[in-house]
């Protein structure tokens, strides 16, 4: 049984490490708009907006504040 485990371990971790970064001629892929986290800027405003209307405080995201509205 410890073999068996020790086995599909060694499998698990061999194929791991066989992770290499993206060449120079794979990144054009990763500058996509659709690879941002806000691709579409119009629904993320809204989103903001919504967001904060709701929580009654002001900012941007990372800023710190409260709903009391002493940022």
């Amino acid at each position: 049984m410890k073999a068996a485990f020790a086995f599909v371990l060694a499998c698990a971790l061999s194929g791991c490490a066989a992770y290499a970064p993206p060449q120079a001629w794979e990144k054009q892929y990763l500058a996509k708009p659709a690879m941002q986290f806000d691709y579409d800027k119009l629904d993320a405003k809204n989103v903001q907006h919504i967001y904060f209307s709701k929580e009654g405080a002001a900012g941007g995201y990372g800023i710190g504040g409260g709903g009391c509205g002493c940022n």
